[in-house]
């Protein structure tokens, strides 16, 4: 049995996408700028979790098939 993604679900991962996309170029940008070592960790913290949150996220979108 193969199970699809709606149109509205992969919209809705698109958006999500889209907004973890912004989430890392700020985040990026920022820990660039800032000075303070601990807050420079948790930016790189973050950088690094939301990278994988985007490839997580393209993989719904590419991958649009699941096989039960």
């Amino acid at each position: 049995m193969t199970k699809y993604l709606g149109l509205h679900e992969t919209i809705d991962v698109h958006e999500i996408l889209t907004f973890k996309h912004l989430s890392l170029t700020k985040t990026t940008t920022m820990s660039k700028l800032v000075q303070d070592p601990a807050l420079k960790g948790i930016l790189e913290e973050d950088s690094t979790a939301c990278s994988n949150h985007i490839q997580q996220l393209q993989k719904f979108i590419t991958n649009r098939e699941e096989t039960l």
